[in-house]
């Protein structure tokens, strides 16, 4: 528990300075910044070489923090989330308290709870949510262990949070799509 308070301590360090970090989530290795901060952001779309029309998702520590960026949570979003069994990114209308760079052109954010202690505890940091993006260069093959992370993407970040980089990452998140009028569509399963 120590290690991850030292990562957690040395992440955020990088986070408040405007940096990018390279870190575990309960998925697959993600490149990250605060939500808030706009240069950040770029600093990953430039690094991913990905369009900036392209939405990321963040990641939050709870419900409180899901209320604090969306005045509208469809009930159905709580039936899901209480009910996955596995890592669930929810779409949703109308964020808000963050960085404009993340909002998708239909006005909709990918989010998800985390369950990770380090990524809990670095969002319990910040109090603020954690961008997450896959760790690789747009259109690339999305990586399964540390190992197979671009030389780009690990010379390009701030910081390389040292663990779990001998584990192989979990499947993806399933990615559920809900409006604010409870239509619902499942992007990935």
């Amino acid at each position: 528990m120590e290690e991850i308070q030292q990562e957690v301590h040395k992440a955020y360090e990088v986070i408040q300075n405007g940096g990018i970090i390279l870190y575990p989530t309960d998925t697959v290795w993600g490149l990250g910044c605060d939500a808030n901060n706009s240069a950040a952001i770029k600093k990953i779309f430039d690094l991913k070489k990905r369009a900036e029309s392209k939405s990321m998702i963040v990641l939050v520590n709870g419900d409180r923090m899901l209320h604090q960026i969306f005045k509208e949570i469809p009930e159905v979003a709580w039936q899901i989330l209480e009910c996955s069994d596995k890592p669930t990114t929810l779409i949703l209308d109308h964020p808000k308290n963050v960085a404009k760079e993340i909002i998708a052109a239909d006005d909709s954010l990918g989010i998800r709870i985390v369950t990770d202690p380090f990524c809990f505890k670095l969002i319990e940091r910040m109090k603020s949510p954690l961008v997450s993006t896959s760790a690789n260069v747009s259109g690339d093959v999305t990586p399964r262990t540390f190992q197979e992370i671009n030389p780009i993407i690990l010379e390009g970040v701030d910081y390389v949070v040292n663990l779990h980089q001998d584990r192989k990452a979990s499947p993806p998140s399933t990615i559920i799509k809900l409006t604010t009028d409870s239509k619902v569509t499942i992007i990935r399963k």
